[in-house]
């Protein structure tokens, strides 16, 4: 019997689960990761304006990993043996005839004063700061923005702040309390949200001057203080900051021997694997694979990578070659709590559809949808 090793407890991590599983009833598959729980990130934009509940989106993973007939490691993963046949855990080494990595990545926290902003997409406590913060102030200066790692272009994930911005205004609007605040939106980039695509930084920067948010772009982020912000090009005064500073590889790819990018991520190929070692797979956030200049770090990403490692540690563990590749595609709504922009890009070219409140709907559907299947 073949025992595989998955590490982690996110999009790209369950759903390399569910394929292994599929594909082989007999297959013995131990998850490590340090709770039990899957958070759904795409529903946390919803939680500072109180259209979610942080119960909404943890999802106990107990039935699940039942159902699955997995064996679950409730630890942190801390190193690789040479050999990548035994994974170093704080719970003890756990044994593999191959391994699929797909533990995320962490923020960098290089900027001076980072701490006086938050992450917005740190996890259900960041979101929940930012509600209870929103709900303490009676006006001021509320300032979003994001970077990039310079050494990891695709490690970035500035789609949420445009949805945090625009979700906030809209509230804010509804409550009758706009007028005393001022919206500032800031990134090193002249064009935001390029990745998205040239129509999609045309319609993000027409909303915000439709709804007087100011900006200030294209400068080199130098640090934060407790009520400031302040770059290159100039700093502004900021009562509440929230920044999604870029991506990079967790800690414990350090102790594995594995090889990196030169911004920190698992360095795999077109097939997920990770270069040079032997029937070990990376997924989502944790790797860096090769693809176009605009190639995401989200969900729908991750899921796609992980089928395709899954399929293809599967062939090598019967004998075949492996063959599957992972479709390079970015699809996203960005939502503003009433209403959602439809974004897709492939190789092929892309798609801006504008704010529509179907859209809105469709994005609360998918999370029902999508969530069903782990709870």
């Amino acid at each position: 019997m073949n025992r595989v090793t998955v590490v982690g407890a996110g999009f790209g991590a369950l759903t390399a689960i569910r394929k292994l599983r599929a594909a082989d009833a007999g297959l013995q598959i131990d998850v490590v990761a340090p709770r039990p729980e899957f958070v759904y990130y795409p529903g946390t934009i919803w939680i500072p304006t109180g259209l979610r509940r942080p119960e909404d989106l943890v999802i106990p993973l107990d039935n699940f990993f039942r159902r699955m007939r997995v064996d679950y490691h409730q630890a942190e993963a801390t190193g690789l043996s040479g050999d990548a046949r035994t994974l170093r855990t704080s719970a003890g080494d756990i044994s593999n005839d191959g391994i699929i990595i797909a533990s995320g990545g962490q923020f960098m926290r290089k900027l001076p004063g980072i701490e006086h902003a938050i992450i917005p997409c740190g996890g259900i406590p960041a979101t929940t700061a930012i509600r209870d913060r929103l709900a303490e102030m009676d006006g001021g200066t509320l300032a979003f923005g994001f970077a990039g790692n310079p050494k990891e272009p695709a490690a970035m994930r500035g789609g949420p702040v445009f949805e945090f911005l625009f979700g906030i205004d809209t509230w804010l609007r509804k409550q009758g309390r706009r007028e005393r605040f001022k919206l500032v939106f800031f990134t090193p980039a002249p064009k935001p949200g390029a990745r998205l695509g040239p129509k999609a930084v045309e319609g993000l920067l027409r909303e915000m001057r439709k709804r007087d948010i100011q900006t200030h772009l294209g400068h080199k982020m130098k640090g934060f203080e407790p009520n400031k912000v302040i770059t290159e090009g100039g700093e502004f005064e900021a009562d509440l900051i929230l920044f999604m500073p870029g991506m990079t590889g967790n800690k414990w790819f350090a102790e594995t021997g594995l090889a990196r990018s030169e911004g920190g991520l698992l360095k795999a190929n077109a097939l997920c694997q990770v270069e040079g070692a032997e029937r070990v797979y990376v997924a989502g956030d944790s790797g860096s694979f090769p693809g176009p200049e605009w190639l995401p770090k989200q969900a729908h990403m991750a899921d796609l990578q992980a089928e395709a490692a899954a399929h293809n540690l599967l062939a090598e563990l019967a004998g075949r070659q492996p063959d599957k590749t992972f479709k390079a595609e970015l699809m996203c709504i960005v939502d503003s709590r009433t209403k959602g922009m439809f974004v897709s890009r492939t190789e092929k070219g892309g798609t801006v559809l504008p704010g529509n409140v179907v859209f809105h709907w469709a994005k609360r559907f998918f999370e029902w949808w999508y969530l069903r299947q782990y709870r």
